[in-house]
């Protein structure tokens, strides 16, 4: 009997090459933050939409204009109407076309809920393209160079 030691494999050589794992897991953890981040930075910003002389109507295959008035008052293609009138109105627009833009012009000093109401009645009639349409004659004199699209200085 001997007590000799036994054979043992060489150990495998040092590592010399970087490990990318970890890299890899951090890089992809900063892409996540990013990506939750950066809706939160654009819904900050304040917009003054009525006056702008950036924004231009669209040229809509077809399209119908709805305009509510700093009274409230709701007019379709020039003729006051109700608001249930409008929404039959509207029906019948996405009868013929779904594809059909509402180009809302508003008053900007009229409520934000009144203008959901419109909306909602194009929506519930089936239109979901909705443009807003801003007064591009009288830009804002406040506003100067990169301030005019909107963005904080």
């Amino acid at each position: 009997m001997s007590f000799g030691r036994l054979d043992r494999s060489a150990g495998s050589p040092p590592m010399s090459d970087i490990n990318m794992t970890p890299l890899i897991d951090v890089m992809l953890v900063l892409v996540v933050i990013f990506i939750l981040t950066a809706p939160l930075l654009v819904s900050s910003i304040k917009l003054d939409l009525p006056q702008t002389d950036a924004a231009k109507a669209g040229d809509a295959p077809q399209s119908v204009t709805v305009v509510v008035d700093a009274a409230g008052q709701t007019y379709l293609k020039d003729q006051p109407v109700a608001m249930d009138e409008l929404a039959r109105q509207l029906n019948l627009f996405a009868q013929r076309n779904a594809q059909t833009e509402v180009q809302l012009r508003a008053d900007k000093t009229v409520p934000y809920g009144r203008i959901v109401e419109v909306m909602g009645a194009a929506q519930r009639a089936g239109l979901s393209r909705i443009g807003f349409v801003a007064d591009t004659s009288a830009p804002n004199p406040d506003r100067t160079g990169s301030d005019a699209a909107g963005a904080k200085p």
